[in-house]
């Protein structure tokens, strides 16, 4: 893992390039913490960019620039969308990448993120709560990816089965007010879960689980994006108890995962770890292929970091 400060991508002017073995990932300092590429070295994007917002900086809306964000739960439009439009601070030790937001300043929370690439097409990105505050809060991690368009989500659900031994509920779904479960974009499947992202569909759509298997894939052309965490049964989680979430509109669709809920007191901090792959496969849409083709890639997987 090597860095280039000073590098230009998208408008922004001082950038870091980090380079792995494979692949490539760009992070802003003028404005973030935000991730805003990351794939095989001079390919593709798998990261959504939003080009009409590159560049800018400053002002008091907030922007969603694409790539990767940190959000803190539950959704509150007066404290969710502190507008993080002003530079980071950056600290690199030869191993690993900080970067470090300013307090927020209607929340008293700081954001950091740390990066580090592994050797075998795989990051591990630990993103970090500090409450500056007086007094303890509660809250819960929340990081944000959004996928470059016209890909497809992929979720597992638990190993099912029909016997009289099963009679607790599994594999929890949570709906939003705007979820309709007939649109074509959803593929409800015996063992997956998939979410695509369409242009011509105009409407909003969400979903969320509890997410037992810890992982989560995006399919895209020829590339497949998979992301990994740590499911904790002893923690509660967001949103009626969900750990991943994929929101989709016209224009983006969002791989979301999410911590638990714990009280963090003054100058405390809550930390949530994702590990990202990326692979060049091609996945089709039906179970038998996911099966064969996409859980042995998963396996792959499998205590990296």
């Amino acid at each position: 893992m090597r860095i280039e400060e000073n590098f230009s991508y998208g408008g922004w002017k001082k950038c870091i390039l980090i380079t792995g073995d494979e692949l490539d990932m760009v992070v802003t300092t003028e404005v973030g913490p935000r991730i805003i590429r990351f794939g095989f070295i001079n390919e593709k994007n798998i990261l959504k960019e939003v080009k009409k917002q590159q560049g800018k900086t400053g002002g008091k809306d907030w922007l969603m620039y694409g790539g990767h964000r940190f959000w803190h739960a539950p959704e509150d439009i007066r404290r969710t969308y502190f507008p993080d439009n002003e530079s980071v601070d950056y600290k690199w030790d030869g191993k690993t990448l900080k970067l470090i937001q300013n307090i927020e300043d209607t929340t008293r929370v700081r954001k950091e993120m740390e990066i580090t690439f592994g050797s075998d097409n795989n990051v591990r990105i630990l993103h970090r709560l500090i409450n500056k505050n007086l007094w303890s809060i509660e809250l819960a991690p929340w990081p944000i990816t959004v996928m470059a368009e016209r890909g497809r989500a992929i979720i597992p659900q638990e190993p099912y089965g029909t016997g009289s031994e099963n009679l607790l509920p599994a594999r929890p779904l949570v709906l939003w007010p705007y979820t309709m479960m007939k649109d074509p974009r959803f593929i409800w499947g015996n063992k997956f879960i998939q979410v695509i992202q369409d242009p011509g569909q105009k409407t909003p759509q969400k979903i969320g689980v509890l997410d037992k298997m810890g992982w989560v894939a995006y399919s895209l052309e020829d590339l497949l994006f998979v992301k990994r965490w740590v499911y904790n049964p002893d923690v509660r989680y967001p949103d009626f108890g969900v750990n991943l979430e994929i929101y989709t509109n016209p224009e983006i669709i969002e791989v979301e995962t999410l911590g638990g809920y714990e009280k963090i007191p003054p100058d405390g901090l809550l930390e949530h770890t994702e590990n990202w792959f990326l692979f060049k496969e091609e996945i089709g849409e039906d179970e038998d292929s996911l099966e064969s083709k996409l859980i042995p890639i998963i396996k792959r997987t499998d205590g990296k970091f």
